[in-house]
């Protein structure tokens, strides 16, 4: 019988819960003014930490009302001021909270409310539009609808320590584009923002210093005017290395450390400069230690990771500084079973976010193996390091798996792990089944290792090759985006280096002269320059470069006409005439260029253009062509002596360039012998 009792209870208990929760809204609705207010009071202290009763409230339509008697000059200031608090506490609760609050236009509202003279209600609408503006659901592009509204928050910047911390939390936070800090800029954010530093209030202070952090990520213009500013008779980036001292809070040291490491990337600081190497790196090694928690650990290894990524003496320094490399092999065992985390909330929050501290270790040590070998070396080295790395390609976070194939792809720029520890892992494998139906920006970073895997001396390069991997390659020619082209035929390019005659014929045969030719006119010079690059490499050896010039020598004479008649620069040209040169290396192949006038009018003019890369080429396909060992070079002799390609070569004999000079010295014994 009790089972049969426990809907109805329910219900019982929700229409009670409904019953209380309409009785706070019908309030808003007494004629009489004062009722209403207590109403309003009433339902602020019953919201309170009552995410249930928020959601009541907003069902039953109560934020229309609050924000109608917000906005009537009808109302005292202090119902429209209960009113900003109540609407405060209701975007306290869950994100569809703040969708209702959004739908129902609480940002114009509020911001048209800051035109009150009133400080508290001013204070009280601001606190409202952080807490909505913080929220992920809501667009920040509402802060900059109206032209009039950031010089009017910058205004009301000095009224009290509140409207500092609720407007520069609210900069911080709605602050994501170049366009964003171009206007928080041009309005003056740094002056008015800097004196905040200083501030009595910890929280301004913190929120002053966030604003700055993400006012300077990526930007030249603020970076450069940051590191001339003045507090107090202090420049600005002193002020930020004292932040960092680390008798200050760790919230403190990051922020400041972040600043200065985003001033330091977008070139304001020099990378040498002491308050990067003995201040921001250090700070920045120092948070990755087990002490500090979860997210600071995350935040301090990718910010390092951010810093050092460009420069390879940062990535030495950090590499020794504090066994940095294998202190972070602790962020693969946290938490542990002996973990000393006593609060089960943040226990519990740490086994949902351990992934991240796995995520923050790959890319710091992608960053901190980018250039150097020794260090490569100490990562490979580091316990379990590649099994870590190969367990990393198929975790379900998305992050997780491009943050560990960037550690692979960083990795794999040496030849030696690239002939041991990537060998002995067999790391092709799972990058080969993470290259199958993955997102583009895994897909780039996959691709492009791959490319690393399949050069001449890299062990991995055979299994590939038999594993398929010819399709897969020539689709990633055909995708929408340059890097994803760019790896296809780059790895491409690399496979064909001294391959059989099997490989080469099977890469021509899957690519299609269709899409070798839409390659040939890519809009990247990048693409072109590999897949002229992928032609050199299928036109070596002269069996390779006899047959494929019998199967497809009509169609690539023709794109290697069309690039040398278009607008091109010196190194495609060059890369082209090279291709022309192994053509004329061939037994039967030189046939197609010696019966080609035109072909070898380009040739001539290019031995005698101003470049001497250019003069270079051309004359080894000369060269070539006249080689005296070979059927038929009398006659291809005669051939160019009449055209005047001897005279050209005389000429070319008196060359200021020593290697041209005796190129063309060489192919005119070819005449003598």
């Amino acid at each position: 019988m009790a089972c049969l009792l426990e809907a109805p209870l329910r219900i019982s208990v929700l229409s009670e819960v409904t019953a209380t929760s309409r009785h706070y809204v019908d309030r808003l609705f007494d004629p009489d003014p004062q009722k209403v207010l207590q109403g309003v009071i009433d339902m602020k202290n019953a919201v309170i930490g009552n995410n249930k009763q928020k959601a009541n409230l907003i069902v039953l339509g109560a934020l229309p009302r609050l924000l109608y008697l917000l906005q009537q000059s009808s109302s005292s200031l202090q119902l429209r001021t209960e009113c900003a608090v109540v609407l405060g506490s209701l975007a306290m609760g869950t994100e569809n909270n703040i969708k209702s609050l959004v739908d129902c236009h609480i940002i114009p509202i509020l911001l048209q409310g800051l035109l009150c003279t009133d400080l508290i209600f001013i204070e009280a609408c601001l606190r409202c539009l952080r807490t909505v503006f913080i929220s992920p659901v809501t667009p920040v592009q509402l802060l900059y609808t109206d032209p009039t509204v950031i010089p009017h928050l910058m205004f009301l910047l000095s009224n009290s320590q509140r409207t500092q911390e609720y407007i520069t939390q609210v900069f911080s936070h709605c602050c994501k584009t170049p366009e964003h800090q171009t206007v928080l800029f041009n309005h003056g954010a740094i002056q008015k923002i800097s004196p905040m530093l200083f501030s009595p209030s910890y929280k301004v202070r913190m929120q002053a210093l966030k604003c700055f952090s993400v006012l300077a990520y990526e930007n030249t213009q603020v970076s450069a005017t940051l590191v001339n500013v003045l507090v107090d008779g202090e420049l600005l980036t002193q002020v930020f290395v004292k932040m960092m001292q680390r008798d200050q809070p760790v919230e403190m040291q990051l922020t400041a450390a972040k600043c200065l490491t985003y001033m330091c990337r977008a070139g304001a600081i020099k990378t040498d400069d002491s308050c990067v190497v003995l201040k921001t790196l250090p700070c920045l090694v120092r948070m990755c230690s087990k002490e500090h928690l979860l997210e600071e650990r995350v935040e301090g290894a990718e910010t390092l990771a951010y810093l050092i990524e460009p420069d390879v003496e940062l990535q030495r320094i950090a590499s020794t500084t504090d066994h940095l490399v294998s202190m972070l092999a602790d962020y693969f065992k946290y938490p542990s079973s002996v973990s000393a985390i006593t609060d089960i909330k943040r226990l519990d929050h740490d086994l949902k976010h351990a992934h991240e501290l796995r995520q923050a270790a790959f890319k710091l040590y992608a960053s901190l193996g980018s250039n150097d070998e020794d260090i490569r070396k100490k990562i490979t080295e580091t316990e379990n390091m590649m099994d870590r790395i190969v367990s990393g390609l198929s975790e379900s976070s998305i992050k997780v798996r491009l943050a560990a194939v960037r550690c692979l792809h960083s990795l794999s720029r040496s030849v030696q792990q690239l002939r041991t520890s990537f060998h002995d892992h067999a790391v092709w494998k799972p990058l080969m089944k993470l290259l199958q139906n993955a997102p583009d920006e895994v897909l780039v970073m996959a691709s492009s290792t791959l490319c690393n895997l399949l050069l001449e001396f890299s062990p991995s390069k055979e299994p590939i090759l038999e594993s398929g991997v010819i399709d897969l390659l020539c689709s990633l020619t055909q995708r929408e985006s340059p890097a994803l082209r760019l790896n296809g035929i780059w790895a491409l390019m690399n496979m064909a280096f001294q391959a059989d005659q099997k490989v080469k014929v099977e890469i021509v045969r899957c690519l299609g002269t269709e899409q070798l030719f839409r390659l040939l006119s890519d809009p990247d010079t990048n693409v072109l320059m590999k897949t002229l690059g992928l032609l050199r490499n299928l036109l070596s050896t002269r069996p390779h470069i006899d047959q494929i010039m019998s199967s497809n020598g009509k169609q690539l004479m023709q794109a290697v006409t069309l690039i040398l008649e278009a607008e091109h620069g010196i190194e495609v040209k060059e890369q082209t005439l090279c291709i022309l040169a192994n053509i004329a290396d061939g037994n039967t192949a030189k046939d197609l260029l010696m019966t080609n006038d035109d072909m070898l009018q380009k040739i001539k003019y290019y031995m005698g253009h101003t470049n001497v890369k250019l003069q270079l080429a051309a004359t080894f396909c000369i060269s070539n062509l006249i080689w005296n060992e070979e059927d038929g070079s009398q006659e291809r002799q005669d051939k160019l002596r009449e055209m005047g390609f001897v005279d050209l070569l005389h000429k070319l004999t008196q060359s200021s360039d020593p290697n041209l000079s005796d190129r063309a010295k060489t192919a005119l014994q070819q005449y003598l012998a």
